[in-house]
């Protein structure tokens, strides 16, 4: 008898940056995001029991295929049974079952997305769906089981803003699994917009993997783990304090101190293009002729985030328009917001 789940999960940018882990997917500190609503996977599992046979005469003790987009894709299909055999114990449920997963993105392929987070928490939401069945998954079970697939998806089971790391502040915060802080913000923060602004269609020249293993050896990884520490905490006052002008000040400075970071590391990778530069430039010129509160964030790559609160959203997006498209490749956008 075949069973079917069908789980959409979405993406997330982070405010306070995660960049630098230990351990099994640990992170060396906290960060705090908002997650999105138009930028997500879903993920469909035809699931059905098989013979046991198979496993005694195949010498993998996982039986699945993998469909990205309608086609079949070897290298994802890998990967899902690495992260399903590391974590076997988390797993059990799944013995004797085959998986036909399909997978799609809302966004496009390099886009700037963290497609890593959407992807790997609506698997880790459809595996969960068939040991809950008709029961309630435990978000919590999905944040930790998520961050074990790619640690940003720590943050993605959550709507509006998580915060992922231990943080003295909040006493159930955890690095093991990321909470959710939306009752604690104040209502513009709900209402802001993200524009993800396409600088670049290619892959990215660092993966995140790669990159968080540079901050091993970094001659400023501890100064930059006091540093996003700090920021968290203060980002949590501000947030509640619907304090926009402190929201701007530590999301910009945590997008270059990013970038700064990969640039000073042993190899050193210059990630902005042209094109970013001259937007992020173009924002600050805005921002200042118009006092409209609007800024920027980077993800590890060179697309910019444009992020602004609802009541602004009409004069920026003519400001979009009007100005900033002619710097995206291709004149391509993509219109998102926290969900």
């Amino acid at each position: 008898m075949n069973n079917q789940i069908i789980k959409h999960s979405p993406s997330n940018i982070a405010i306070v940056k995660y960049w630098g882990k230990h351990g099994n997917q640990l992170p060396n500190n906290p960060s705090i995001s908002f997650t999105l609503s138009n930028c997500f996977t879903e993920t469909k599992i035809t699931y059905s029991n098989i013979d046991s046979q198979f496993f005694k005469s195949s010498d993998s003790q996982i039986s699945l295929d993998f469909f990205f987009e309608g086609k079949e894709n070897q290298a994802f299909k890998d990967k899902i049974e690495k992260f399903i055999l590391k974590n076997e114990q988390y797993f059990s449920f799944l013995k004797g079952l085959h998986l036909n997963i399909e997978s799609r993105n809302s966004f496009p392929h390099s886009s700037g997305i963290a497609s890593s987070a959407s992807s790997m928490s609506a698997l880790v939401m459809c595996l969960l769906g068939i040991k809950y069945k008709d029961r309630e998954i435990d978000l919590q079970e999905a944040s930790f089981l998520s961050r074990l697939a790619s640690g940003s998806a720590a943050r993605s089971v959550y709507p509006t803003m998580t915060l992922w790391g231990k943080t003295p502040t909040l006493s159930n915060s955890s690095d093991e699994y990321a909470i959710p802080i939306g009752d604690m913000i104040a209502p513009v923060f709900k209402s802001y917009h993200d524009t993800i602004l396409i600088v670049s269609s290619k892959e990215k020249s660092v993966s995140s993997r790669a990159g968080h293993s540079l901050m091993e050896n970094h001659p400023m990884a501890e100064s930059r783990y006091a540093t996003a520490r700090k920021n968290t905490e203060d980002l949590l006052t501000i947030l509640k304090q619907g304090d926009i002008e402190g929201f701007i000040k530590i999301a910009e400075a945590e997008a270059n101190q990013l970038h700064d970071l990969m640039a000073t590391s042993k190899p050193s990778y210059t990630l902005k293009e042209p094109n970013t530069i001259n937007i992020i430039n173009k924002i600050l010129e805005f921002r200042k002729d118009t006092s409209l509160p609007i800024c920027y964030t980077l993800d590890a790559g060179p697309n910019v985030h444009l992020l602004y609160p609802d009541f602004c959203a009409d004069k920026v997006q003519l400001f979009i328009e009007d100005v900033l498209k002619d710097y995206c490749f291709d004149n391509k956008y993509i219109e998102d917001k926290v969900g």
